[in-house]
């Protein structure tokens, strides 16, 4: 669990006095890292009664072409690069900027799929 509430320090260090414990309100959701495999998604209650697709497991993108504008669906075969962080890339995690390989070619994300429930790429050559 993350506690979305305020630091207990200040901006330059000092520690701050809290006047109050934490509440249930500011608790937050760990983050979804969406792999690839066969389509796995959980539909979550959110704040103000709203709901929130989080994609766990997914194998196809929605990937646009920019320069026809036309967009497929296609199978996301690996990740190929992430500048995030190197090792989501051995671990095969989708999630906005990747890099993913398709068979129309390299594809960017463009989209959180771990919010979303779908991935949405971008070609990039």
């Amino acid at each position: 669990m993350k506690w979305q509430g305020k630091s207990g320090r200040k901006a330059t260090g000092g520690r701050l006095r809290s006047t109050r414990s934490k509440r249930k309100h500011e608790i937050g959701r760990d983050t979804v890292e969406a792999h690839i495999g066969t389509i796995k998604r959980l539909k979550l209650r959110v704040m103000g009664g709203g709901e929130k697709i989080s994609l766990y497991r997914g194998d196809v993108a929605n990937v646009t072409d920019p320069k026809t504008g036309k967009t497929q669906v296609v199978e996301i075969q690996t990740v190929e690069a992430n500048p995030a962080n190197q090792h989501y890339v051995r671990r095969n995690i989708l999630m906005r900027g990747a890099v993913i390989r398709t068979k129309l070619g390299k594809a960017k994300i463009n989209n959180r799929p771990g919010q979303d429930g779908i991935v949405n790429a971008v070609l990039i050559e």
